[in-house]
C-alpha cells in the first residue's frame, strides 16, 4: 500500500497529465462561432426554450441593435413591483403567495392563499428521525452542500419517489419548499456544533408562521425576531424566487429534468449549481470585499477617498487582485436591477432601525461611483449598475444571519422557481438536452500496451 506521501506524488502527476491534455486554443472559439457560456457576441442569450414563468428585462432589440432600459423582473406575467406593493398594502408576507403564483400560474383569492399557507405550514415539519439521522450523523462545513444532501436523502423518505405525474412533482416540490428553511437552519446548527464548537439549538417550526419567520426562529437561540426583520427577509425571499430560466441553476433543472430522472435529482443538482461563486456565492465575496473597504478607507463619507480605493480595487491592486468590483454588473441588467433597488429601499429602513446608517451611506457611495470607474479601468462604454447582491448581504449581516446561510437563504427561495421549471419541463419539454461540442482533437493509430514507453 502506498504512502500518503506516495499517493500525493501520483497525484501530481496526474493533475500535470490533466493540464497539459484538456487546454483548448482560445482563437478556436472564434473560428468555430462557439457560443461560450450559451451567450451571442452581443451578450444576449442563446434561445434554448421557451417559458412562461418568468421574465427577466434589462434590454430590448430594435433593429437588430441591443438597447439598454430599465430592469424589469417579471413573475407569471405580473411585474414583482405590484407583487410586493400590494403584500405592503395587506400587511402580508408575500413570499408564499409568489410560491402559489409560480407552480399555479395564477394569483391566489384570499380564501385560496390562507390554505395554501396553511398547507405549507403543515408540510414544514421533518420526517421522523430525518434530523438526526440525515442532518446530525454527517454535519458538512458548507451548508449547501448539507441542503443537496437533504434534499436526495428526502428520496428515501418518499413513499412514491419515481412517480412523474404532474400531481406527484407537485407534492414533492410543495414539500421541499417547506422543508428547505429547517434542512438549512438544521445543517448550519449541525455545523456550529461540529466545526466551530458552539451551542447548537434546534427549535421546531411553528405550522402558522411564514417562511421567512420561521427561518429566523430556527437560527436564532432565543427564537425572537422582529416584525421589520421578518419582513425585510420576507422580501428577499420573494426578489430571489425566480429569475428566468436562462439563469445556471434554473437552466439545470431543465437539463436534468429533460433526462426524465426523479424531482429530488433535479433539485439536488441546481443546489450544486447554485453553491457555485459565479452564481449564488456572489453576496458573500460583496461582504468580504466591504469588510476589505471598510479597514482600508478611514474616511466613509469622503467620496475621494472612496473612489480612490475602489479604483485600486479595479485595477488589481488591492482586495483579492482579481480586478473584480463585486456587486456590480449583471448579464442581462445594465441601467437597473430591480431586485437591487427595491432591496436598497428596505436595506435603508433597516438600517435606520439597527443604527446602521453610516455604512449604508458608504455602499450607497460606492454604488454611485463604482461604474464610471469600472468603465475608465476597461475603457468601456458597457453600462454597469449593482446588482441585488451588492445589498443582500448587507441586509444579512444586519439580520445577524451568519455568512455560511447567505447562499442557503437563496436556495429556500429559489426553488420555488426551480420547481415551476421543473413541472414546466415535464409538462412542455419533451426532448432531452443535447447541444453540440466540436472535437477539435486528430485521431492518432493505436499503440499496443506493450509498445508504450
Amino acid at each position: 500500500m502506498s504512502t500518503e506521501k506516495q499517493q500525493q506524488a501520483i497525484l501530481k502527476r496526474l493533475e500535470s497529465l490533466a493540464k497539459h491534455n484538456d487546454p483548448i486554443n482560445q482563437s478556436l472559439y472564434a473560428k468555430y462561432d462557439v457560443k461560450r457560456g450559451l451567450r451571442n457576441a452581443n451578450g444576449t442569450g442563446v434561445l434554448v426554450g421557451l417559458t412562461r414563468i418568468g421574465d427577466v428585462v434589462g434590454y430590448e432589440i430594435k433593429d437588430g441593435e441591443k438597447i439598454a432600459v430599465p430592469g424589469r423582473l417579471i413573475y407569471r406575467g405580473y411585474d414583482v413591483v405590484d407583487i410586493i406593493k400590494d403584500a405592503e398594502t395587506n400587511k402580508q408576507f408575500g413570499y408564499e403567495q409568489v410560491v402559489y403564483l409560480l407552480l399555479f400560474g395564477l394569483l391566489p383569492s384570499k380564501k385560496q392563499l390562507e390554505d395554501f399557507s396553511s398547507f405549507l405550514g403543515e408540510c414544514r415539519i421533518l420526517p421522523p428521525n430525518f434530523t438526526e439521522d440525515m442532518i446530525m450523523k454527517a454535519p458538512s462545513p458548507d451548508i449547501m452542500n448539507k441542503i443537496a444532501r437533504g434534499i436526495l436523502a428526502s428520496y428515501s423518505y418518499d413513499p412514491d419517489p419515481e412517480n412523474r405525474s404532474v400531481a406527484n412533482i407537485i407534492r414533492q416540490c410543495i414539500y421541499l419548499i417547506a422543508r428547505l428553511p429547517s434542512i438549512a437552519a438544521y445543517g448550519y446548527q449541525a455545523k456550529r456544533r461540529y466545526y466551530d464548537d458552539k451551542s447548537m439549538y434546534i427549535h421546531n417550526p411553528k405550522p402558522e408562521l411564514s417562511s421567512a419567520e420561521n427561518f429566523l426562529r430556527l437560527i436564532r437561540s432565543d427564537k425572537n425576531y422582529t416584525r421589520l426583520e421578518a419582513e425585510t427577509l420576507d422580501l428577499a425571499l420573494i426578489l430571489h424566487a425566480e429569475h428566468g430560466g436562462g439563469n445556471n441553476s434554473s437552466l439545470t433543472v431543465h437539463v436534468v429534468s429533460s433526462a426524465d430522472t426523479d424531482t429530488y435529482s433535479a433539485m439536488a443538482a441546481a443546489v450544486g449549481s447554485l453553491k457555485g461563486r459565479r452564481h449564488g456565492g456572489a453576496n458573500i465575496r460583496v461582504v468580504e470585499m466591504m469588510d476589505d473597504i471598510k479597514a482600508n478607507v478611514k474616511d466613509w463619507t469622503n467620496e475621494n477617498e472612496i473612489s480612490a480605493y475602489i479604483r485600486k480595487i479595479a485595477e488589481k491592486q488591492a482586495f483579492d487582485h482579481s480586478g473584480l468590483v463585486y456587486g456590480m454588473g449583471h448579464a442581462v441588467y445594465t441601467i437597473s436591477d430591480p431586485r437591487q433597488v427595491l432591496l436598497k429601499q428596505k436595506a435603508k429602513e433597516l438600517a435606520k432601525a439597527k443604527g446602521c446608517l453610516e455604512e449604508f451611506n458608504l455602499y450607497d457611495i460606492i454604488e454611485r461611483v463604482a461604474p464610471g470607474i469600472i468603465q475608465d479601468v476597461h475603457q468601456s462604454d458597457k453600462k454597469v449598475c449593482a446588482n441585488v447582491d451588492f445589498y443582500s448581504g448587507f441586509v444579512y449581516t444586519m439580520l445577524n444571519i451568519p455568512r455560511e446561510l447567505y447562499t442557503p437563504i437563496f436556495a429556500i427561495s429559489r426553488i420555488a422557481g426551480w420547481s415551476a421549471h421543473r413541472i414546466e419541463e415535464v409538462v412542455s419539454g419533451g426532448r432531452i438536452y443535447r447541444p453540440a461540442y466540436k472535437n477539435i482533437s486528430e485521431e492518432r493509430p493505436f499503440i499496443p500496451l506493450k509498445d508504450r514507453n
